[in-house]
């Protein structure tokens, strides 16, 4: 499998961050919790 890492600026011109790479899938993900859950109010039961 191949990865390409990319930007698109709101005209939609793209600039490539990191070239095409091969890359090996994961069997099995990772579970972390790096991100802090959501702390919106409609993830929380508000109204939008």
């Amino acid at each position: 499998m191949t990865i390409k890492v990319y930007e698109v600026n709101r005209e939609g011109v793209t600039r490539v961050i990191r070239p095409e790479a091969e890359v090996v899938p994961l069997e099995q993900a990772e579970e972390t919790h790096r991100f802090p859950a959501c702390e919106c109010p409609e993830c929380h039961g508000g109204t939008p």
